[in-house]
């Protein structure tokens, strides 16, 4: 007497094909948090936030550095790429960490002022109201 065996299907490519896309996707989220340099405490205020879908200029102060777009720059060197943009409309989102000094904030606002960009957004998080 012949014994039957059962067919199973083989989940050795479906495994092999979840892990490719749980890469993938751990990878892509891995890029778009390098858009921010500078690791900011930010000031906290009970306005609502509203997202802004337009191409904007980032630039974070910290305490002892400044970032622009996500690449640490001085302020000598803001100057040179603020002079290089030609969209004097563009929205300057700027992160301000709230340690730093105010002298260090009207040193950025006055090179931004000094260019032409007066298109500028102050960002802070929003207070836990409970």
């Amino acid at each position: 007497m012949k014994r039957r065996e059962f067919l199973t299907p083989d989940l050795t490519p479906v495994i092999d094909i979840v892990f490719l896309l749980l890469i993938f996707f751990l990878v892509t989220t891995v890029f778009k948090k390098e858009e921010l340099a500078l690791l900011l405490n930010l000031p906290q205020t009970e306005a609502s936030t509203e997202k802004v879908e337009i191409k904007e200029m980032t630039i974070e102060i910290a305490v002892d550095k400044l970032a622009l777009n996500g690449a640490v720059i001085t302020v000598g060197t803001l100057g040179m790429f603020l002079e290089k943009e030609p969209n004097k409309q563009q929205l300057v989102s700027i992160r301000i960490d709230e340690k730093v000094q105010y002298k260090n904030v009207v040193a950025v606002l006055d090179m931004l002022k000094k260019h032409g960009l007066e298109n500028i957004a102050l960002i802070s998080t929003q207070k836990d109201t409970y």
